[in-house]
């Protein structure tokens, strides 16, 4: 059994991670920590039938634990990274802390300093289907925003081949589920103004989510730059789909286009292609773990692609899981489906 730690239980990806967890059969749960609940269960919190008592971090026992999730919050996770660490446990941060290989790029995006920039050279980038060799020696997995995982996955089979026509915008229209703004009470979250009704918000180049799309776009050979990101917050408790318009450097068919893609995750149980003709829904994957595509070709060199997840499953617990299975050699499915 591998013994293991979260913090940051009582916020949705926390109570998300840790009901895959419970039922992982290689895991063994040892803490959870809420500093607003310290001392209290986690089902005095959530209205859930079991029981996990919270400890404030301070009190968590990180030298008996392999392995650590960070549910945090972006600026709150460094020093708790940085003190896992220093006991040898391995860490999945679900933070936007350790995207970013350059701490200036995260202050410019975060308006925080990095607390712990030497760290930053151990993440490596946990986009499971892409990086999958890398997190199976890391010990320091940084964990995709939903945002970028729907976005990027769809993109990739395109850029690993230097598909894309690199003169064109990327643009990625993405609508996702009140849960991704978090569990802290905000004003777009509100009931009368988020319900029966469609927001955009941070569009063009302003979310912060950007950044990290853009580096990995970047990483595998694009133009980060090209792309134009419109999220938008649907009234709905958790889902996320992105529609993507991109421009091939060269003329294909829909049938090519679709055996690319699943050539390209044939061998990667957690991500799905739709046959021609099927569009990706948010039902597809609404309360799993798994990532829906969908390819529609409008001319030989202009296409479509529909991308869903669960912005709490596949955007966040499910895949920090996946990384934790890699990263100690089991099965990359585990847990999961």
């Amino acid at each position: 059994m591998i013994n293991v730690g979260i913090f940051g239980a009582s916020g949705y990806t926390g109570l998300e991670t840790i009901k895959i967890l419970r039922k992982h059969p290689q895991v063994k749960l040892i803490f959870a920590t809420s500093e607003s609940g310290a001392g209290q269960n986690l089902r005095d919190i959530y209205p859930i039938s079991w029981d996990m008592p919270l400890v404030a971090a301070a009190d968590a026992p990180l030298n008996k634990v392999q392995a650590v999730f960070c549910c945090l919050p972006h600026g709150a996770s460094m020093s708790t990274v940085a003190a896992a660490r220093q006991e040898s446990a391995c860490v999945i941060d679900l933070s936007a802390d350790f995207r970013l290989t350059d701490a200036a790029v995260y202050e410019k995006w975060y308006q925080v300093p990095h607390a712990e920039p030497d760290l930053l050279a151990e993440a490596v980038y946990g986009l499971s289907e892409v990086n999958r060799a890398d997190i199976g020696a890391a010990n320091l997995v940084a964990n995709p925003g939903c945002y970028p995982t729907s976005i990027l996955l769809a993109l990739y089979p395109l850029l690993q081949r230097k598909l894309l026509d690199l003169t064109m915008p990327i643009i990625a229209d993405s609508k996702s589920g009140v849960s991704g703004a978090g569990r802290k009470a905000t004003l777009k979250s509100h009931f009368v103004e988020a319900n029966e009704n469609l927001s955009p918000y941070s569009i063009g180049q302003s979310h912060r989510h950007v950044a990290e799309m853009a580096e990995t776009i970047n990483r595998l050979g694009g133009v980060g730059e090209k792309l134009i990101f419109s999220p938008h917050l649907v009234p709905i408790s958790r889902g996320m789909l992105s529609t993507i318009y991109v421009t091939l450097n060269k003329d294909m068919t829909a049938e090519q286009i679709q055996k690319l893609f699943q050539q390209t995750y044939a061998d990667k149980p957690m991500v799905k292609i739709l046959p021609l003709g099927q569009l990706a829904t948010i039902a597809h994957t609404q309360n799993s773990h798994l990532a829906v595509i969908s390819i529609t070709a409008v001319t030989p060199r202009q296409l479509i692609l529909c991308s869903s997840i669960d912005n709490l499953g596949k955007g966040a617990a499910g895949q920090a899981v996946q990384n934790f299975n890699l990263m100690f050699g089991v099965n990359e499915s585990e847990g999961l489906i």
